[in-house]
């Protein structure tokens, strides 16, 4: 397989799957950050955030992410 072979077929994954790869790839530990948002977002402080961003989506005001990173 070539390198733009490799390519392609990452840009072909969704955002949470290229994120993973990203990750096994350059084999990042979490930092306190990390844990921090993860924490954050396990006890749903982020749930108005994403509310509010789906129903931007919904009216048409925002593209979805997944549709933006396609366009790359």
């Amino acid at each position: 397989m070539s390198v733009a072979e490799i390519k392609e077929a990452v840009n072909k994954l969704p955002v949470q799957e290229r994120l993973k790869l990203l990750a096994e790839l350059c084999d990042w530990p979490d930092d306190d950050w990390d844990r921090q948002m993860k924490r954050d977002a396990a006890a749903g402080k982020f749930a108005g955030l994403n509310e509010e961003a789906a129903q931007a989506v919904k009216s048409g005001k925002v593209k979805p992410l997944e549709e933006g990173l396609a366009g790359e």
